[in-house]
């Protein structure tokens, strides 16, 4: 069971209520630090600290009422000091093709702040179920042909946010024990509805380490969530000295926003490459701990219409990573409104494709999902943001 190495009691764990502590994204000794608060002997820490943690991520218990091998008692002082709550369902939406998008509402973190709102996204298939995990309310990095990179940083999100869009996800479709699924969900044959997780969702996840660092341990610990390593890939713009850390103090698989094989083009579509160039983050993905041609680095590409599509650029491509055990995601843009950018043609990009192919690449073209409802990849921004800038409009209009 994950132990960690910073307790999570005091300070940016316990935001998704700010009358109780919540429980969900504790490590171990944070979770022990609050039942000894409230009152629970040091000698009964340790057993009441692994059942919570079952209720909480084998059992997906959200009401401390329902944790029956706790006393009486203690889940009434549970109840009175602590939460498992979920975060708020705003809205759900599903696509024509089965994917789902939650808008999630997390409360404010301090005393008369604001709530915030985030955006997940669930892609089913035949063999595996992936949730599009995001780490922050908003991004810094100003992608050019992403449409969250417009919206604005705000904050943030804690270990337990991040987690509890994986509860969320798992409530609704009736993954945890006892629960029924609606027979009109579409999730993989076998196993888990959610099986894998991609940190691919709003904002940049190394730019929150600690906090991604802290829900990912949790994710993986096997008397919790019990996600496998091979099973969560945590996506990157290229923050290359938290890279080095990934690797040797989380270990899951690496995405890479690459987008470009030069650093003039990159600069302008991926501006942290200013900071962090190329050479730089190849080095980096050089060394992560465990590639080889059985677990490879994905370097996810963006297909844009007569921007870095020819094949000079497919084989700046194959000369870039020869060096690394790579795979590459082709990712047809998907438009969003107000995007400067086109896709590439089907032609184009098959044919840039099947450069990689002949060349010993794996190169999947991704195919879209979720476009109905912008849910596709670099499509998420939360509707706090939009609904913010409508009202400003508004007031403009009105004076």
């Amino acid at each position: 069971m994950f132990s960690g190495s910073q307790p999570g009691f005091e300070g940016h764990n316990c935001r998704m209520s700010t009358s109780k502590t919540q429980l969900i994204g504790l490590d171990l000794a944070g979770l022990g630090d609050v039942l000894r608060e409230i009152g629970i002997p040091d000698k009964q820490i340790s057993m009441r600290r692994s059942q919570l943690w079952n209720w909480m991520y084998v059992r997906g218990e959200s009401d401390f009422a329902n944790m029956l091998n706790l006393s009486k008692d203690l889940r009434a002082t549970l109840s009175k000091h602590c939460s498992v709550d979920r975060p708020e369902i705003v809205t759900e939406q599903i696509s024509r093709d089965g994917t789902r998008k939650w808008l999630l509402r997390f409360a404010p973190d301090s005393p008369g702040g604001q709530s915030v709102e985030v955006e997940t996204v669930y892609i089913p298939e035949s063999d595996r179920g992936t949730l599009c995990v995001s780490s922050q309310v908003g991004c810094s990095l100003t992608c050019t042909f992403c449409h969250t990179g417009t919206q604005k940083m705000v904050r943030n999100l804690t270990s337990g946010e991040i987690l509890a869009q994986v509860l969320v996800a798992r409530d609704c479709l009736a993954d945890f024990p006892g629960q029924v699924a609606d027979p009109a969900t579409i999730a993989p044959r076998e196993g888990k509805k959610v099986s894998n997780i991609v940190m691919m969702g709003m904002g940049e996840p190394l730019l929150n380490f600690e906090n991604v660092k802290q829900a990912l341990l949790i994710a993986l610990d096997d008397d919790g969530l019990a996600f496998s390593r091979r099973r969560i890939t945590l996506s990157t713009s290229g923050v290359v000295p938290a890279i080095y850390r990934t690797g040797e103090e989380i270990g899951v698989g690496l995405a890479i926003s690459l987008h470009a094989v030069n650093d003039e083009l990159r600069d302008v579509l991926v501006p942290i490459n200013r900071k962090y160039p190329i050479a730089q983050l190849l080095k980096a993905c050089e060394v992560y701990p465990g590639v080889s041609n059985t677990r490879r680095i994905t370097f996810e590409y963006v297909m844009l219409d007569g921007v870095n599509d020819s094949l000079a650029d497919a084989r700046g491509l194959v000369e870039m990573l020869r060096e690394i055990p790579s795979k590459i995601n082709l990712i047809p843009f998907n438009p969003w409104p107000g995007s400067e950018y086109k896709c590439s043609s089907r032609k184009k990009i098959d044919r840039f494709a099947s450069y990689l192919n002949k060349h010993g690449y794996v190169s999947p073209v991704r195919t879209p999902r979720g476009q109905d409802i912008m849910a596709a990849c670099g499509q998420l921004k939360s509707a706090s943001e939009k609904e913010s800038k409508r009202k400003s409009l508004v007031e403009i209009d009105s004076q």
